[in-house]
């Protein structure tokens, strides 16, 4: 299981895809996918009101990945997965003995603004709520050693780069590691 995370425009969809090219047989979750399911009733995540929302998407989210990872998938998800919603994936992982991966993928807030910004599918390019979400993204404490700086890295170096850090276990979560979020 590989939790790849980070802010808006970090990269976490192209990576995650070039990831799942490469990973056999996986399976790439677009966590974005969850909330557009969400016909009526829908609230922008990144709002305070939506914290109820968040927590069942997330919830979903974590049911699917795991269904598929008791499947032998290897499954990357990619969204907006800060420490503080970690910990469902934590207690899924746990309760079947899964390993957990998690990488947070952090370009400067410059690039992240530029990346976010320019895209022209129904992602979030409004400045203000993708510079918020790069400062909760900051200062991670015991997650730090998660955080990948991806502002100089194409997406293909980035997907390497992982790689490699999964065969390392560089990005491993150790599941009977209690953390609190910052």
């Amino acid at each position: 299981m590989i939790v790849l995370t980070g802010p808006p425009g970090a990269g976490k969809s192209t990576v995650a895809h070039l990831l799942a090219d490469r990973l056999a047989p996986s399976v790439h979750l677009h966590s974005d996918d969850f909330w557009h399911s969400i016909k009526q009733g829908w609230i922008a995540p990144y709002l305070p009101e939506a914290h109820q929302q968040n927590q069942v998407v997330l919830r979903v989210l974590v049911s699917a990945a795991f269904g598929y990872a008791d499947g032998g998938y290897q499954v990357i998800c990619d969204g907006v997965v800060g420490p503080w919603f970690i910990d469902l994936f934590r207690e899924a992982g746990r309760a079947r003995t899964l390993p957990l991966t998690y990488v947070i993928l952090r370009p400067d807030q410059p690039t992240t603004l530029q990346r976010a910004t320019n895209r022209t599918d129904n992602a979030l390019t409004d400045p203000e709520p993708i510079r918020s979400l790069h400062g909760q993204f900051s200062d991670l404490g015991v997650y730090e050693s998660h955080v990948l700086d991806s502002t100089p890295l194409t997406p293909e170096a980035t997907a390497a780069t992982l790689l490699r850090g999964l065969t390392t276990g560089t990005y491993l979560l150790e599941p009977n590691d209690s953390v609190t979020a910052p």
